[in-house]
């Protein structure tokens, strides 16, 4: 079987489609914490996430490349990919549901900071001082937001919930790119919905209940949210490397706290706001050091 060429690196595109999927995944986390504050929990908000979702992903998908292109090459590689998505939002889902979304969409932007760690823990890449000092600047910016011992201190099992959310997102980055050499975005996207409605669906079996018509809409405007979100995200990738459009997801925080201010009246914490510049710090230095160190390495390989 061929492999599809490499995704070809458009900077430009990659970076809109990457600030337009933050502004539907800003929508999505504040529909789906109203959902939650309504009963919701978050195996049913993948579910309805999946089955609401899915519809739009298909509509796209025929309107645009085909409906041929969501076969996949490589499906044991989609069902490790949906596994590792599966298990993220599931858990960034609680954790919005226990911490206030400011907060909660703060202490997920620590991916950056786990990726670091991983790539030198498990692919044994070497990460300078720069990088590591990166790492802990990050990790102070996240004991700043918890506000230990504080008056107002955040609930410690939300926090664990939240951190590890952003530990899975880490992995998902990674496996997008990926797949993003044999896959079409399209069999991506459509893969990853198929997995959360059977996988969200079962847990909803279970452990769901019936809502009123003003959850299920909010749950409705999440997964359509979502969905648009995801494609945005997954085209980014396509379009351009991960240190070049990761660094716009952090428009996300200034969108939570402007949304938790128009519908929750409540202006976050000094704690919050300076924990959310030492993270945003910590990811857009590490995300440059990575440009760099990659320029530099290009720039030394000898050329013909």
């Amino acid at each position: 079987m061929t492999a599809r060429p490499a995704p070809a690196d458009t900077p430009i595109a990659g970076i809109l489609y990457r600030i337009a999927s933050v502004i539907m995944f800003g929508f999505m986390w504040a529909a789906m914490k109203l959902a939650g504050e309504n009963g919701a929990k978050a195996i049913e908000m993948v579910f309805y996430r999946g089955l609401f979702g899915l519809p739009i992903v298909l509509a796209w998908i025929a309107a645009g490349p085909g409906l041929a292109t969501i076969r996949p090459r490589r499906p044991m590689a989609h069902v490790w990919r949906s596994a590792i998505g599966l298990t993220s939002i599931v858990l960034n889902f609680t954790g919005l549901i226990m911490l206030p979304l400011a907060d909660a969409t703060t202490i997920g932007f620590t991916a950056p900071i786990f990726a670091t760690i991983l790539s030198a823990m498990l692919l044994r890449e070497h990460v300078g001082p720069h990088r590591w000092t990166a790492v802990v600047v990050g990790f102070i910016g996240v004991v700043v937001i918890t506000r230990p011992g504080g008056s107002a201190s955040l609930p410690a099992i939300g926090i664990v919930v939240a951190l590890l959310g952003a530990l899975g997102t880490t992995g998902v980055q990674i496996t997008l790119r990926q797949l993003g050499a044999t896959e079409s975005t399209g069999s991506i996207v459509f893969w990853f919905f198929i997995g959360c409605t059977v996988a969200g669906g079962i847990g909803t079996a279970i452990w769901g209940q019936m809502h009123d018509a003003a959850t299920f809409g909010l749950l409705l405007i999440g997964a359509g949210s979502g969905a648009a979100g995801q494609i945005l995200m997954t085209a980014s990738l396509r379009a351009a490397p991960v240190g070049t459009v990761a660094p716009f997801d952090y428009l996300q925080i200034l969108i939570a706290i402007a949304l938790g201010w128009l519908i929750w009246s409540t202006a976050p914490p000094l704690a919050t706001i300076a924990g959310a510049a030492l993270i945003a710090g910590s990811g857009l230095y590490t995300a440059y050091r990575e440009h760099r160190l990659r320029r530099e390495s290009v720039a030394a390989t000898p050329q013909g």
